[in-house]
């Protein structure tokens, strides 16, 4: 055989054994990527300021959404332990702490029971999911049961050294169970006043929502992201869908925020979207 032919039947072998490792390597380092992302769970912080409360006062939300029923370590262990060095003023459940496939409860019923402990202001309201599973009543029973604040189309106010906010749940939207009249029955807009709304289409349902700031779950942040164009496709939006998480101008000082939340459902992965609960601070100026 020719030297040339030698070498270029030589170089056709080595080539292909690159591309071959290439794509080995390419499909290990993307199974690492999804295996971290949905598995290990960050910290999310956000900041808003306003001047309807004292200047120089806090107060921080801890925010945990969409929880689907995972468990982070041995009954939530690593979770429990993020929660007691964060050291909120309040917790709020945005909603989808179940899955509508889950008949057992024990995990979250543990979770909550830990939460509460940490914390007594902790607070709930129903996202889909709880209302597409066929034991409903027997979760939210047993989240009263053990002291989570029920936010049902309700409103109270916290106070929290000189600061009080207005905090409002209203049941999920996206099933069409909330009642907005209602959730802000007598509610003075003099104080802050926080939302909470486990889908963030309420922005678009409805117009002039009294509420400083709406904290929204739902959309897993789409679950998995393309680097430099984001959210794959969202429930109730379809495929690159533009509410899909992170902090949007909504009017005036008026804020949505859509924490994407710490489990998955549909199919039980994370790319480019790493499982995350959120500490939302809103300081007075």
């Amino acid at each position: 055989m020719p030297r040339k032919n030698k070498e270029f039947t030589y170089f056709r072998k080595y080539k292909k054994r690159i591309v071959f490792a290439l794509g080995i390597l390419f499909i290990l380092s993307t199974a690492g990527k999804v295996i971290y992302d949905t598995n290990v769970f960050k910290v999310n912080r956000v900041e808003f300021q306003t001047n309807k409360i004292p200047t120089g006062s806090e107060i921080s939300i801890l925010q945990i959404s969409d929880v689907h029923n995972k468990v982070f370590g041995g009954n939530n262990e690593k979770l429990i332990e993020t929660v007691k060095k964060i050291d909120t003023d309040l917790i709020v459940l945005t909603g989808d702490l179940v899955d509508r496939k889950t008949t057992d409860f024990s995990n979250v019923f543990s979770l909550v029971e830990e939460l509460k402990v940490i914390n007594p202001n902790t607070f709930f309201v129903t996202g889909n999911h709880e209302w597409e599973n066929i034991y409903m009543e027997e979760l939210l029973v047993g989240l009263e049961e053990r002291g989570v604040t029920m936010l049902n189309n309700e409103n109270t106010q916290v106070t929290l050294g000189e600061a009080t906010i207005n905090l409002v749940g209203i049941d999920n939207e996206s099933t069409n169970h909330e009642n907005m009249s209602l959730a802000f029955d007598n509610v003075n807009r003099d104080f802050y006043t926080v939302l909470l709304s486990h889908s963030p289409g309420v922005i678009e349902k409805y117009q002039d929502i009294p509420a400083d700031l709406i904290l929204s779950g739902h959309t897993h942040g789409g679950q998995v992201r393309i680097p430099l164009i984001g959210a794959v496709v969202a429930p109730d939006q379809g495929f690159f869908p533009e509410l899909d998480k992170g902090i949007f101008k909504i009017g005036g000082e008026q804020y949505l925020y859509i924490d994407s939340g710490l489990g998955t459902s549909v199919a039980p992965l994370r790319f480019w979207n790493q499982s995350q609960m959120s500490l939302v601070q809103i300081r007075g100026i």
